[in-house]
């Protein structure tokens, strides 16, 4: 299907302290980055918000600066040429290529489009495929403020998707969760890389371990700690209690070298 994309990335973030939401960075690229990754696939990808240098897009500013939803999708869809039309928030980082493309499929069907749904059943107005002149119309005729207004006539698909797509990132709770998603991911992969099952690492012990180490010794000696853990179980010398050891070490590591320079 031929689409182009729109990606709303303005708003105030208020509940962040006013930061620029989509520029901050979750698994090593912006959250912007990430749902503009989703929408590979895009004809043209359209940001309404600040420009930036990465990702690639074309921008546009609403009218007025800081209008709202409404006027951005109404300056973001200006831009679309082609027959359907994405639209996402710029702060959903579990968002996929494969999330975009199951919405695309499920919105050929009779309507104008498909939305996702929460865990809750709750529309998500700002992550659905649409058919672009039936939104174009409904914008044109609509002059209210909120985008249920604009797309809940249009009867659009309901679509629930595994893996949380939906997920935005309104507070630091959400950017919390969103990191600790990547981290959930980086583990299962680097565990097929190594051969090992997920369910012998016992993650949050391990982080709580490299946090005593960081903050009680150094935080080069935090992965350093976790890499000799991990030869020592490979070779089968380690305790088992040796988190526990190593955790008592690292708490106890001014003290023990305060000791050490009073005997010197």
């Amino acid at each position: 299907m031929a689409y182009d994309a729109v990606i709303l990335a303005g708003g105030a973030a208020e509940r962040l302290g006013g930061v620029d939401k989509p520029g901050l960075t979750v698994g090593g690229r912006s959250l912007l980055e990430s749902v503009a990754a989703a929408v590979r696939g895009a004809d043209r990808v359209i940001v309404v918000g600040p420009e930036r240098l990465r990702p690639r897009a074309d921008y546009v500013l609403e009218e007025p600066r800081g209008g709202g939803p409404v006027p951005a999708l109404r300056a973001g869809l200006a831009r679309v040429r082609a027959p359907w039309v994405v639209v996402l928030a710029g702060d959903m980082p579990l968002l996929r290529p494969s999330h975009v493309g199951a919405l695309l499929e499920r919105a050929q069907a009779p309507g104008a489009g498909a939305v996702l749904v929460d865990g809750d059943g709750r529309e998500q107005w700002l992550a659905g495929a649409w058919r672009t002149e039936a939104l174009r119309q409904a914008l044109g005729d609509y002059d209210g403020r909120s985008l249920r207004g604009v797309m809940g006539p249009l009867g659009a698909v309901r679509v629930a998707l595994p893996g949380r797509p939906w997920f935005d990132c309104d507070t630091v709770d959400d950017l919390e969760e969103a990191h600790m998603n990547v981290l959930i991911e980086w583990t299962a992969l680097a565990c097929k890389e190594l051969g090992i099952d997920p369910a012998r690492v016992d993650r949050d012990l391990i982080l709580d371990l490299t946090k005593e180490v960081a903050h009680g010794v150094a935080r080069p000696a935090a992965p350093l700690t976790a890499y000799l853990l991990g030869l020592a179980e490979g070779a089968g010398t380690a305790p088992e209690d040796a988190v526990d050891k190593l955790t008592t070490l690292a708490r106890n590591w001014a003290k023990a070298t305060a000791e050490t320079l009073t005997d010197e």
